[in-house]
């Protein structure tokens, strides 16, 4: 079973959070549930500042320059350049000229926890499901601490859409989910709820949603309401407009609220009274089923373990010197242990997953029950991830798409070849291709092709990789060479670019004037770069679609 995200009372070094009290960009007030208190003596502090940067990050959109960072984390720019390096060395950021640039691989921190939780891939399609069925934006939501984050997110494209994103923070008191939430608080719960609601009156410290407008607060009274009947509403809590209608999943084993199916609408579409009216009894018939569903789960399947990182980490400390921080990225590579087999794990199977010294390991999780990453349940002696580490670069990253995706890859083949390289897809008819990403060089004479260009399917070779059968000899070789078939003088080269699945949804190329490569040389010399290119491009795209949907344009 799913582990139940509840609130719980916890010890002091379990407050969530861990940046310095310095003020993000912008001044904005820091989340009042940040600790401020010491770290206990055996806590990592290269660890607690990387989580800093990686938060101020993600705050920020996903970008910010070196001082940027060292103005929001109050670290020198020496210790910002150091933390940079070493995420950069782990793929979890990109050193693009002046800023630092979050990435897709760091998405698989917040994998770890979904995998772990279970909920996302058990319920996403009965959430879909309703979204598909009401033709309204359909959400699934956790509770954390005070706030609620959500987990899954079936939208609506509209001009009026919702910008909500996965792993987004939002206060209780301001949402549906949040009363339901709140009816499971135990009196310290409450407590932590009202001194932030002092600190903070405004809001200032959740940047997902605008300021508090100053109105009389109902929460309790809300949450005395959703005790008693079951469900919840939003009554354009959190901004003019937006309605939501909220029903708890509950945890067959233990009762408890897993998590919450939150629909939500606009006020020109349906009025607070009118969600409950027309679309409470369809939401409640859903989660019915979805704990149908959560009974009868099967046990997850054994996943293969973890890779040695701690190896890695070894042979980067010695490549890279004083600029990688070991302790860092080992301290990373814990939080990559949970998984959907092991949502819960000693600190000895922490140990044996990452390949780390146990000492180096119970250090790592004594560090994230300080920043609230963590929760450890002293009866089973066991650890299991918090809601908490969706706050590490999930919510920016989870919008991303393929073409975002591709595009610093698309860069750096070019660069390293010269060439210009691209993206493209197959149209609907499957008689055109449509380029959706490109990186230029600046030879005199190169190929001018724009994003948003469609060329015919049979005479290129991005559209010979995406027609082909599996049987087909393109198909059996894994590349295409198109050698002068749209326009005298241009040779091509493209490989395929596959999902999770196995699945061609994009090829990559290399197009050039045929005069600067032989057939023979863009085989022997360009192929094997375009492919390297392509499977990073896939690597990316694996982490980011686990859990959420990436568009292919």
């Amino acid at each position: 079973m799913p582990a139940t995200p509840a609130h719980t009372t916890t010890k002091p070094t379990e407050a969530a959070g861990a940046a310095p009290s310095t003020p993000p960009p912008g001044g904005s007030t820091p989340h009042p549930s940040r600790t401020t208190a010491e770290p206990p003596a055996e806590a990592v502090t290269p660890l607690i500042r990387g989580i800093a940067v990686l938060r101020r990050l993600t705050e920020a959109g996903g970008t910010l320059s070196p001082s940027a960072l060292e103005r929001a984390t109050g670290l020198a720019r020496s210790t910002v350049d150091r933390i940079t390096a070493t995420l950069a060395r782990m793929g979890y950021v990109r050193l693009d000229g002046r800023d630092v640039v979050l990435t897709p691989r760091l998405m698989e921190l917040g994998n770890a926890y979904l995998a772990a939780l279970r909920l996302p891939a058990l319920l996403d399609s009965r959430a879909d499901a309703l979204a598909d069925e009401l033709d309204e934006s359909v959400s699934l939501a956790v509770g954390d601490r005070d706030g609620i984050r959500f987990i899954h997110q079936a939208t609506r494209r509209r001009a009026m859409s919702l910008s909500f994103r996965i792993g987004d923070l939002l206060p209780a008191e301001r949402t549906a989910p949040g009363p339901l939430f709140a009816t499971e608080w135990t009196d310290e719960d409450w407590r932590r709820w009202h001194e932030r609601r002092a600190a903070d009156p405004e809001d200032r410290g959740f940047p997902a949603v605008p300021p508090r407008p100053h109105t009389t607060d109902d929460f309790e009274r809300r949450t005395a309401d959703a005790a008693r009947e079951g469900w919840a509403l939003d009554d354009q809590l959190i901004e003019p407009g937006l309605v939501a209608v909220s029903v708890p999943v509950r945890d067959p084993a233990t009762g408890r609220i897993a998590c919450v199916a939150n629909v939500v609408s606009h006020t020109s579409r349906h009025t607070a009274e009118d969600l409950r009216a027309t679309l409470l009894p369809r939401l409640r018939e859903t989660v019915a089923a979805m704990q149908r569903d959560l009974a009868t789960a099967p046990p997850p399947p054994q996943g293969p373990p973890p890779a040695d990182l701690a190896t890695w980490t070894a042979a980067s400390k010695q490549e890279l010197g004083r600029d990688f921080i070991e302790s860092l990225a080992r301290g990373l590579t814990v939080l990559t242990a949970f998984e959907e087999s092991r949502p819960a794990l000693t600190l000895t199977e922490v140990a044996k997953a990452t390949g780390l010294a146990r000492a180096t390991a119970r250090r790592s999780l004594i560090t994230y029950e300080h920043l609230g990453l963590v929760r450890h349940c002293p009866d089973t002696r066991t650890f299991t991830l918090t809601p908490r580490v969706l706050s590490l670069g999930f919510p920016p990253l989870s919008r991303t798409s393929l073409p975002r995706i591709a595009q610093p890859h698309l860069e750096d083949l070019a660069a390293q070849v010269q060439e210009s390289a691209s993206l493209a897809i197959l149209t609907p008819s499957a008689e055109e291709i449509q380029y959706t990403a490109r990186a230029v060089t600046h030879n005199i004479m190169s190929v001018d092709i724009t994003v948003g260009t469609r060329l015919p399917a049979h005479v290129t070779a991005l559209g010979h990789v995406l027609l082909a059968d599996p049987s087909s000899p393109t198909a059996q070789a894994g590349y295409a060479l198109a050698d002068e078939e749209l326009e005298e003088g241009l040779r091509a080269l493209a490989v395929p670019v596959r999902d999770r699945t196995g699945r061609t949804v994009a090829a990559a190329n290399l197009a050039m004037h045929a005069a600067r490569h032989t057939r023979e040389s863009c085989v022997e010399h360009l192929l094997p770069a375009l492919r390297r290119t392509a499977a990073l491009i896939e690597a990316d795209l694996h982490v980011a679609s686990r859990f959420t949907h990436v568009p292919l344009t």
